[in-house]
């Protein structure tokens, strides 16, 4: 069965029916173009100093990649640049010093962020702040990048609906200098487990150390607590095994549209329950951690995988998409304090606090929830 994306889309409909009739990089496009619209008509220009931050004025989130189309345009040579001045400024965290004397495995700055996750995950993940709390990390890591290491450019995210057929060939994952690295050298084991132990994906052709790109060698100084790589032997530079297994099945138009406007979009709850998925399945959040294997797959330490923070970035961008075209449930939050209500505990609430530890000041869920909100956040995703 085919439908029309434009009359559910326009009536506030949810979408049941399967088999798009685009693929899913395709739909993602409208999808934005729907969301640029509505915000053009419902975004209204502040009328205090509380709030400054308009559409005219907000920081713009890029796809890594903008592709050939643009080879000769100068918004390319734009691109190139920020892409190399981001990994530069990555880089320079790793050389700066840790700011969290409490946590004596935090080597440098970079590890600040690992160890802050880590010690949060139970509390992080299948919870009422799952969604809010990644956004705050990814900003104060923007954020980060820009005030101490000079970043002139905003957090670009990884779109999951290209290349997902062979990550290999993904502008992040290619391996040459503009990438966040390659596959890993090639190590024998036997797969990854993954789903709470409930799926097995088989084995990619890495497994070892990073081979290529600008970031081999840098070391890890934390970690790995809970790997989905069986066979994990632990060791000081970061780990990939880059698998089609999770990515073919996952990153799909039917899933794409499930979640943004389909019947998984009718709540908060369904959405983030369905793009982290029950126990015992692969769902698009845990699909881009699994699709890099290796250290990215461990949701401990996840983070000492450069790709982390694009693929948080793009779990933002799909939340960003489904709030704005939601805004009736826009600002609500569901689930618990503790992993999958895991043990039992109350029910989350707006007025939350992110916990950072020293990356940045503990501040209400509430402030997160509008991305145009201005206290503190101020972008958009195109």
């Amino acid at each position: 069965m085919r439908f029309s994306l434009v009359p559910a889309l326009l009536l506030g409909a949810t979408v049941t029916t399967a088999a798009p009739s685009k693929d899913a990089a395709t739909i993602l496009q409208y999808l934005q173009k729907q969301v640029e619209a509505k915000l053009q008509e419902t975004h209204q220009a502040p009328v205090d100093g509380r709030n400054t931050c308009t559409l005219a004025n907000a920081a713009i989130r890029r796809d890594w990649y903008f592709g050939p189309l643009l080879l000769f345009h100068s918004l390319f040579h734009d691109t190139l640049t920020m892409t190399l001045d981001y990994i530069r400024a990555v880089k320079c965290l790793w050389t700066s010093p840790s700011v969290d004397p409490a946590f004596s495995a935090a080597q440098n700055h970079f590890d600040d962020y690992v160890a802050v996750h880590m010690n949060q995950t139970n509390f992080i993940h299948g919870t009422a702040n799952f969604l809010t709390w990644h956004r705050y990390l990814i900003y104060i890591w923007e954020q980060n990048l820009r005030t101490q290491c000079g970043y002139k450019g905003y957090l670009p995210y990884w779109n999951w609906f290209k290349h997902q057929t062979d990550l290999t060939k993904s502008p992040v994952f290619d391996g040459i200098d503009t990438s966040l690295g390659g596959d890993g050298e090639f190590s024998a084991h036997n797969g990854s487990v993954v789903g709470s132990g409930r799926i097995w994906l088989p084995s990619g052709n890495g497994g070892g150390c990073v081979r290529s790109g600008p970031f081999v060698g840098f070391t890890i100084n934390i970690g790995p607590v809970q790997p989905a790589m069986q066979g994990y032997s632990p060791v000081f530079t970061d780990r990939r095994d880059l698998t089609t297994a999770a990515s073919t099945s996952t990153f799909t138009a039917e899933n794409l549209l499930n979640v943004t406007i389909g019947a998984a979009s009718a709540t908060v709850g369904t959405f983030q329950d369905e793009l982290q998925g029950p126990l015992g399945t692969l769902r698009l959040h845990g699909a881009g951690h699994y699709a890099m294997g290796g250290d990215g797959s461990d949701v401990f330490t996840s983070l000492n995988d450069p790709a982390f923070y694009l693929h948080h970035a793009m779990v933002d961008r799909l939340y960003w998409i489904w709030q704005v075209l939601h805004p009736a449930v826009a600002n609500t939050v569901n689930g618990t304090i503790t992993f999958r209500n895991n043990p039992p505990s109350r029910p989350g609430r707006v007025d939350d606090l992110l916990e950072m530890g020293e990356l940045g000041p503990a501040i209400p869920i509430k402030d997160v929830l509008n991305t145009l909100g201005g206290t503190p956040l101020c972008y958009i995703y195109r």
